[in-house]
C-alpha cells in the first residue's frame, strides 16, 4: 500500500512540475508584411539569439524546400552543427508583397532578459539579410511595429 502511495505521490509530482514547466511559455501570433519586390519567394528563420549573440533556438522557417536552407548561411552553420527536428516549426516561404501570420511560443524567461529575435531571409538569386530584422525581446518589442531592412517590410506581435 505504501509503494502504490508513493507512486501516485511521484506521479503527481511529476504533473505538477510538467503542467509548470509549460505556463511558463507564452504564444505570439506574428504578423510579417514583405517588402514589394519581383522574383523568387523568400525563406526566412526566425532564432532566438542569447546575449551572447549566439543562436540559441530556432523558432521557425519560412520554406518548405531543406535543399535551400544552405542560403540562409549563418543559420545553417549553427543547424548543421545541432540538427533539430524543425518539421513542427516550418511553413510555406513568402512572397514579395504578401504576409504571413505564424505562432511562435516563447518562454518567458528570455524576455527582458537580453535575448532578441533574428528573421534572417534569402531569395534565390537576390540578396541575403543575416539581420533583416533584429529587435531586443523586449515587452515593449513585443508590442510594436518592427521594421525589416530587407526584404521584410515590417512585424508585428500580439499574444495569442
Amino acid at each position: 500500500m505504501k509503494f502504490i502511495y508513493k507512486l501516485c505521490l511521484v506521479g503527481l509530482v511529476f504533473s505538477l512540475f510538467t503542467f509548470n514547466a509549460s505556463a511558463q511559455t507564452t504564444k505570439y501570433k506574428c504578423l510579417l508584411q514583405m517588402s514589394n519586390y519581383v522574383g523568387e519567394e523568400a525563406y526566412i528563420v526566425v532564432s532566438l539569439i542569447n546575449p551572447k549573440g549566439e543562436y540559441e533556438k530556432t523558432l521557425y522557417v519560412m520554406g518548405p524546400d531543406k535543399k535551400w536552407y544552405k542560403t540562409i548561411k549563418e543559420w545553417h552553420k549553427f543547424y548543421s552543427k545541432k540538427p533539430a527536428n524543425i518539421s513542427a516549426i516550418t511553413g510555406a516561404s513568402v512572397a514579395g508583397g504578401d504576409r504571413s501570420v505564424t505562432v511562435f511560443e516563447i518562454e518567458n524567461a528570455k524576455i527582458n532578459a537580453n535575448y532578441k529575435l533574428r528573421f534572417e531571409t534569402a531569395v534565390e538569386d537576390k540578396e541575403y539579410y543575416v539581420k533583416d530584422l533584429e529587435i531586443p525581446l523586449t515587452t515593449a518589442s513585443l508590442s510594436a511595429k518592427n521594421d525589416g531592412t530587407g526584404f521584410i517590410r515590417y512585424v508585428r506581435f500580439s499574444a495569442n
